[in-house]
């Protein structure tokens, strides 16, 4: 069972990385989208999306980032993706735009790092 531990919170590390990516894809299309052709703006910047996307983004951080932590005992892979959660909480807070989008990308993006450090150092 100890084997299969860290395949479990790599998997989880590696679904943060690709949950981070569709999420970066989505605030940056959905801007494009949104903006330049006035579609889709109910559906693509509904603050719901945006609400469960991070729900689900301190969920993966928590348990993989956090776990791997406690294990290799190196507090900066959590750090860099508190640091995200916290710009993508920011996101929430800002009107939708430009602000929103960046503080969106900036956050994912330091989250995604927090999961590529953790499986580093696993």
């Amino acid at each position: 069972m100890a084997t299969t531990t860290p395949h479990r919170r790599g998997r989880l590390d590696g679904l943060g990385i690709v949950l981070s990516g569709l999420c970066a894809v989505h605030c940056l299309l959905g801007l494009i989208v949104v903006a330049g052709l006035g579609l889709g703006g109910g559906l693509l910047l509904a603050p719901a999306i945006h609400r469960v996307g991070l729900l689900l983004a301190t969920v993966l951080a928590a348990l993989a980032i956090g776990v791997g932590a406690l294990r290799h005992r190196r507090p900066l892979p959590l750090g860099v993706a508190a640091v995200g959660l916290g710009f993508m909480a920011g996101a929430l807070l800002v009107g939708h735009g430009l602000a929103e989008a960046a503080l969106t990308v900036i956050g994912v993006i330091l989250v995604a790092a927090g999961h590529v450090l953790n499986l580093r150092l696993a």
